[in-house]
């Protein structure tokens, strides 16, 4: 296997393991039950990543080596970190640009800026924790 088929692989499976992993938090959430995001990162690492490797594998006609079988482990792995790495990224930014907007929105001056950001930040936060 090839850095570049194992990076586009990697992108590719990472993207789609993190969209994978928000929507059964979301189910999960809806139905008012705990679910641990990593553990959930995880099988869709194992089943998108290792899986979708192995498809790939089968379709590229790539022989079943020792060193492609340790790639596969390697990219179920690498997945499940880029998954859970990509997504909390995604959600840290959104909540700083909510901020960020709700802030300029609020502020007056510079002074008004950095008091209404802190209390904006603050009552984000309080938000945050009455949904969990």
């Amino acid at each position: 296997m090839t850095i570049t088929l194992f990076s586009s692989i990697l992108i590719g499976a990472a993207s789609l393991t993190a969209l994978l992993t928000q929507a059964i938090k979301q189910f999960y959430y809806n139905r008012n039950e705990a679910a641990s995001p990593n553990i959930i990162a995880l099988i869709n690492a194992i089943v998108v990543g290792g899986g979708g490797t192995a498809v790939i594998y089968m379709l590229m006609h790539i022989p079943w080596t020792i060193n492609n079988c340790i790639c596969l482990i390697v990219m179920a792995f690498f997945v499940w970190m880029g998954s859970m790495l990509g997504f909390s990224k995604i959600l840290e930014t959104y909540r700083q640009f909510k901020i960020w907007q709700e802030s300029i929105a609020a502020a007056g001056n510079s002074a008004d800026m950095v008091k209404k950001t802190y209390d904006v930040i603050l009552e984000v936060e309080k938000r945050k924790e009455e949904q969990e």
